[in-house]
């Protein structure tokens, strides 16, 4: 902005969310220890306000309430004003929409929460309208002066509340895990399936791949029809929806529908990744050849807009462009006609396109069709369909190149970048490409020169080569699990024993010994209102199911029984949670289903270790913990190697079967139960 009327203290960060709003005429502080201390100084309520570069409300709200003069008089004079980026400072973020949830009922973005000048929440709630705005400071502002007291008691109620939440009691008595509490999960699961449109009933839609993972585990291990029938029509009806990019790749975050069409236009790296790699698992099960397409495609998007130079990958895609939601996205029946001519009458028939619309008098490109019914209506070929699709996506895709792109939210996250690393690991594993391999690697170098310190101190944020701000769980737990990730699939070592080192740099400054869980953030942090605990899967896993998860595999390869122990202890702390919520606990049901169905160590050790891996990768083993190498170093590898042989131990519950030397014959040894 040339020469801008107003400059707020945002202008020195390096959060784009946070920039967006540096020239406000609102006094926005980041958060700080300058801004708490000016609460406590003026004795003033500190005003919250949380969200995210990619938030279509957020847009809205600073367009309608921060820009304006009025407004921020009031909000400058009566509060100090605080601006935080939910996703470079999620342990802000979850405090106050707990809050937020326990006032209200519910939660979501911008997120305002007004707090007493030590931080402790009072009131909040999520988008208003100017009027309610300026109702509600000029309200807050006139009685915290008239009646303090009345603002310590709900603080205190309210942060009791949020303590609450996050209550984790260590269970002492030790019971198993058994195939019927697999099974009660899976009943209630099915209670919601949505067996037209996939996913669970009602609207909003999430893809929510954490929920669809333990599924194919379990269709693995029982195999039940029911349950595959339902992931591949949810990822087939996700994947011919308009929340799928059908030019460029790439999902969005939500469907604000139940048919997948519309959606809310936002592309998170969080979700590509995630489906990637739930896509890939699904391709191995079926061999789908459309859900190899959308994993080409999504990895397609992801190099081309996401993708940085150093090898780090950028956090999202917004959902507007020129101030318009979905304005990138959409078509008129009359500009595809003008692009396509005589292509036009297939294309639109195939992806939904009419003259009336079928959102806000535009299109979104969606399926609603198959190429077998299209192709038998022009009297065409299904090959001839395919050469007319692709051209004409081509053509509209370079035509909507030259639109003004969503704005790119260009900052680095840790916990995001490793899961899309591991998600490239997964489509590597399935698909072959070793440009998969090395896109996975770079970014594994990069995080660890750029993020990394020599004491294992990691960092959560990168841009412009700084980093500010300590990660956290989510961070170091994601981390590790594309190590672990990376290392069986290339045998390379380094990334294993930095696993393990991470692992235990965990402990030292996360675990809580009282609950056996870990805290979200580090001993080594400033101390919040409460120090909250992370259990609840929701479109990204829970840190604590991350490790718990890590823990088991972690387990394996270094026969650390102490860590496969804790592992299940963390999930005994839950299991009532999970059985009786599983929507919310998707991560802990997968490693539920390792407790019940023990996996296989396989240990490939020998020159061929690695072409012998690719090959038993082409078969979709799920309880498989693999390990190998040349000579090896890790403990389950010991004593394992023959000069001048490549053989096979398959073991399981620390039995092994004698050693085979190929892979058909490891397979033989194998069983799914």
């Amino acid at each position: 902005m040339a020469n801008p009327t107003y400059t707020n203290k945002l202008i020195t960060e390096s959060s784009p969310y946070l920039l967006q709003h540096a020239n406000n005429p609102v006094n926005w502080y980041p958060w700080s220890e300058e801004a708490l201390q000016k609460s406590k100084d003026e004795n003033k309520l500190l005003l919250i306000s949380i969200g995210y570069s990619a938030c279509h409300w957020c847009h809205v709200m600073e367009k309608e309430s921060f820009v304006d003069q009025s407004i921020a008089e009031i909000m400058n004079n009566n509060f100090i004003c605080i601006k935080v980026d939910r996703e470079e400072r999620p342990d802000i973020d979850h405090i106050y929409m707990n809050a937020v949830q326990l006032i209200t009922g519910s939660g979501g973005w911008p997120l305002n929460c007004f707090a007493l000048p030590d931080g402790r929440p009072v009131y909040g709630g999520t988008y208003y309208k100017p009027d309610q705005w300026k109702q509600i400071l000029e309200s807050l502002s006139i009685s915290y002066n008239k009646e303090p007291e009345k603002f310590e008691k709900a603080a205190n109620e309210i942060n009791s509340g949020i303590r609450s939440i996050n209550h984790i009691v260590k269970v002492k008595e030790k019971t198993s895990f058994n195939y019927e509490d697999l099974l009660e999960i899976i009943l209630k699961l099915r209670k919601n399936f949505d067996h037209t449109n996939g996913g669970t009933w009602g609207a909003p839609k999430f893809p929510l791949p954490v929920n669809y993972f333990p599924l194919i585990r379990y269709y693995y291990h029982s195999g039940d029809k029911d349950i595959i029938k339902h992931l591949s029509l949810t990822l087939k009806r996700m994947s011919e929806g308009g929340i799928n990019d059908h030019l460029g790749g790439g999902f969005a975050r939500y469907s604000v529908d139940r048919e997948w069409l519309v959606p809310h236009f936002e592309k998170m790296l969080y979700d590509n990744a995630q489906l990637v790699s739930l896509y890939s698992d699904a391709y191995r099960v079926n061999n789908n050849q459309n859900f190899k397409r959308v994993v080409l495609e999504t990895l397609g998007f992801v190099e081309r807009e996401l993708l940085s130079l150093e090898g780090g990958f950028y956090s999202s895609f917004d959902a507007d462009s020129e101030g318009v939601e979905g304005k990138f996205y959409v078509w008129n029946k009359y500009e595809i006609d003008a692009l396509l001519d005589e292509k036009s009458m297939v294309f639109c028939d195939y992806y939904d396109v009419s003259e009336e619309g079928n959102w806000d008098g535009t299109n979104i490109l969606n399926i609603k069709t198959s190429k077998e019914e299209i192709a038998e209506k022009y009297k065409i070929s299904t090959d001839e369909l395919d050469s007319i699709l692709i051209d004409s996506n081509k053509t509209l895709f370079e035509h909507r190149e030259k639109r003004v792109k969503p704005g790119l939210d260009d900052k680095i996250l840790t916990s995001w970048n490793a899961l899309m690393a591991k998600a490239y690991i997964n489509a590597y594993n399935v698909f072959k490409n070793p440009r998969y391999l090395a896109i996975a690697k770079k970014n594994i170098d990069f995080i660890t020169s750029n993020l990394l310190s020599a004491d294992l101190q990691l960092k959560r944020n990168y841009k412009n080569q700084k980093s500010s701000i300590n990660a956290f769980l989510d961070d170091y737990a994601f981390l590790i699990e594309a190590l672990i990730e990376l290392y069986q699939s290339t045998f390379e070592e380094k990334y294993s024993e930095l696993a393990l080192k991470l692992t235990k740099h965990v402990f030292k400054h996360f675990f809580d010994k009282k609950t056996g869980m870990f805290f979200y953030t580090s001993d080594q942090d400033p101390e919040l209102v409460a120090r909250i605990k992370e259990i609840n899967d929701h479109v990204i896993p829970a840190s604590n199911s991350i490790m718990a998860n890590n823990l088991f595999v972690l387990g394996h390869l270094y026969v650390n029984s102490s860590y496969i122990d804790i592992a299940e202890q963390m999930l005994l702390n839950v299991k009532d949670q999970v059985k009786s919520n599983p929507a919310y606990h998707g991560n802990w049901f997968n490693l539920m289903i390792q407790q019940v169905h023990k996996p296989y160590e396989i240990c490939i050790v020998g020159e061929n270790a690695l072409e012998m891996r690719s090959q038993l990768y082409e078969k979709f083993i799920p309880n498989a913990i693999i390990a190998g190498g040349a000579k090896g170093k890790l403990p389950l590898l010991e004593n394992r190697y023959t000069e001048g042989k490549t053989t096979i131990y398959v073991c399981q519950n620390n039995v092994c079967d004698k050693p085979v030397k190929s892979v058909a014959e490891a397979l033989g040894l194998i069983s799914n139960q």
